[in-house]
């Protein structure tokens, strides 16, 4: 595994230096941290633009250039506002990495404000995904592990469910392989490669007054298996709304899809708990809220497993 570049320290000082360089029109605005995320350091610049540059994960880099590079062409059609990029800057003397100009984005983080308006953010997640979800052109970026089969994920849900299970992190550890085994089992998809956000779990969702109002991090940005997003039925919305967002959604998703969509909430699930009370992946410490909404997600992804929404199929035969 490759190690992290040597973290930055990153000011307003340095912030209105890269401007002042190479985007000098918006170098006088008030500049102040927003925040430090997985891969990026949000800083605004004024009321409604920032400032997002990688600190610390390698892939940072790639990842903003996708954002600046796809993003503007999909945001137009998006029901929920998204940062679009404005500006990109490229590594110079004074800080060796590219980052970019966006809009601001308004909102709280949903891992620190969780919806309460079901009904208004089934709705409107469905809504976001239907726009989203449509055919990519050629050359769309292929995701890192993400929109493609789920058995590419077998070797990661199998770490992650045996440090959870040897921390003593999972109430019903057979419940939670059931989901993950019979999304396994689920056909794989088949349609066209869909535009996919690719990491949507609760510190990438803004709320307001009890429902959702943005959409951030478009780092994963990529094409695949809809099942990737779907997962955030369970992720992000309060227990019983995930039957309204699939009624919703367009076009209706299959068994299969939804069977899928299971297994990767699973992932995320794991992933956010594990983040989140251990600092597994992360910096010491974790993530301190992301660990009751993926104990959530996986209580309403075991509670239904037998559910009509996720009947356990066969795998077909050859």
């Amino acid at each position: 595994m490759a190690s992290a570049p040597t973290e930055i320290e990153v000011t307003a000082d340095l912030v209105r230096d890269l401007l002042h360089d190479q985007h000098p029109d918006l170098a006088d605005r008030p500049v102040r941290l927003g925040a430090r995320g997985w891969d990026n350091q949000l800083w605004r610049l004024g009321e409604d633009l920032a400032v997002r540059l990688p600190w610390a994960t390698p892939a940072a880099d790639e990842l903003l250039r996708k954002e600046h590079a796809w993003l503007p062409a999909l945001a137009p059609r998006l029901p929920l506002p998204v940062p679009v990029p404005q500006r990109l800057g490229e590594p110079s003397e004074r800080f060796p990495r590219p980052w970019i100009v966006t809009t601001w984005v308004p909102g709280t983080p949903a891992d620190r404000a969780p919806v309460t308006r079901a009904a208004e953010a089934a709705d409107s997640l469905a809504s976001f995904l239907t726009a989203l979800h449509r055919p990519a052109p050629d050359g769309a970026p292929v995701g890192r592990g993400r929109g493609g089969p789920l058995a590419d994920g077998a070797e990661f849900f199998a770490e992650q469910f045996a440090s959870a299970v040897a921390m003593g992190l999972l109430p019903d550890p057979e419940a939670v392989r059931a989901v993950w085994e019979d999304a396994l089992a689920a056909p794989a998809w088949t349609g066209p490669a869909l535009w996919l956000h690719g990491d949507l779990h609760p510190a990438n969702v803004l709320t307001a007054d009890g429902t959702f109002c943005g959409v951030v991090d478009f780092g994963d940005l990529c094409v695949g298996d809809p099942a990737c997003d779907l997962a955030a039925a369970w992720i992000l919305l309060p227990d019983g709304a995930a039957d309204r967002f699939f009624d919703a959604y367009r076009p209706a998703a299959d068994v299969a899809t939804r069977r899928r969509a299971r297994g990767v909430a699973v992932l995320k699930a794991l992933s956010c708990i594990l983040i989140g009370e251990a600092g597994v992946r992360g910096r010491p410490g974790g993530k301190p809220t992301w660990g009751p909404p993926g104990h959530a997600a996986l209580h309403r992804l075991t509670a239904t497993i037998d559910a009509p929404d996720a009947p356990v199929i066969p795998a077909p035969t050859a």
